[in-house]
């Protein structure tokens, strides 16, 4: 099934834009999932992991469009590590979540095509649904993941105006014209999006926007009509549900936002403070759910 419609039936069918963030931070875990385990056990500390987010994604899988493993907090625990990040992505898959594997590639020639063909699609073998890709090498780095994600019925969302403070170094820069270079990227997505449309009216190309910029988040909204955009930056680094909203169609389809240390760490918050730590991570995602539609209308 074309990915960007399997993500709007997935949004629709949970009444939930929620993309939860894995990022396993080994000192943020639960004690009960830490127990008495030496740091530098590698085996013990890798099997432990494993066992958070497996334990996460049972807690969420109801209640979230998409899951997004950051795959830096898995490559950290070295090869051990890579075998937890596989194990987790077939265990959301058996739970009817799609994967999207958040490792910004990006390269030139065979080398994109490799990380293509790596990734995308069940017939890969990380079989992720979904992979985030860095497009400042040049527009033809985007080609061989668009052609993989087209044959594999998987999808693509390209760095257009990500969330940290430093983006505006490069992406904010003006080029002839005065367009921006998000700008411009942001036409290279809609282009491609056109290109690979499904009978959601949205492509399998989409886009990352960050919900600290909600202004540009607005202008990218109404430049890419036909793209996806995974909104990073909710929660934690200040986004609101105001902010991301801008995100969504009249529809509320076309965003899914996304939040890590607010959901998988939600038992360090006040609010839930009383809950089991998995009870805790569940009545996030169903909470921040019922934000997103609530500012959406």
């Amino acid at each position: 099934m074309h990915f960007g419609d399997q993500l709007a039936e997935q949004v629709q069918l949970k009444k939930s834009a929620v993309c939860v963030g894995l990022d396993p931070r080994w000192p943020s875990l639960p004690a009960a999932i830490r127990g008495t385990i030496d740091v530098k056990n590698p085996v013990a500390v890798a099997a432990a992991t494993q066992c958070y987010c497996q334990e996460v994604i049972d807690a969420v899988a109801a209640k979230a469009a998409i899951i997004k493993p950051q795959s830096a907090f898995f490559e950290q625990l070295g090869p051990l590590g890579m075998q937890v990040l596989a194990a987790i992505i077939v265990h959301a898959r058996k739970r009817g979540l799609l994967v999207l594997l958040d490792g910004k590639r990006g390269d030139i020639g065979s080398t994109a095509e490799g990380y293509a063909n790596a990734y995308l699609g069940v017939d890969s073998p990380w079989q992720c649904d979904a992979l985030t890709v860095n497009p400042y090498l040049g527009d033809d780095t985007l080609e061989p993941f668009v052609k993989a994600a087209q044959s594999q019925d998987a999808g693509v969302f390209v760095l257009v105006k990500t969330s940290n403070p430093g983006s505006g170094f490069l992406q904010d820069a003006a080029v002839a014209g005065g367009q921006t270079i998000y700008q411009r990227v942001a036409e290279l997505v809609e282009k491609q999006s056109m290109a690979t449309l499904g009978s959601s009216n949205y492509g399998s190309v989409g886009a990352v926007v960050g919900a600290t910029y909600p202004e540009q988040l607005q202008e990218l909204r109404g430049m890419m009509p036909h793209a996806w955009i995974l909104i990073p930056g909710y929660g934690a680094q200040g986004g609101t549900a105001a902010d991301v909203a801008h995100g969504f169609d009249s529809r509320g389809l076309g965003a899914i936002v996304n939040s890590s240390r607010g959901i998988i760490f939600a038992y360090t918050l006040p609010q839930y403070a009383q809950l089991a730590w998995q009870d805790a991570v569940s009545a996030a995602t169903t909470d921040m759910a019922h934000q997103l539609n609530e500012a959406c209308g």
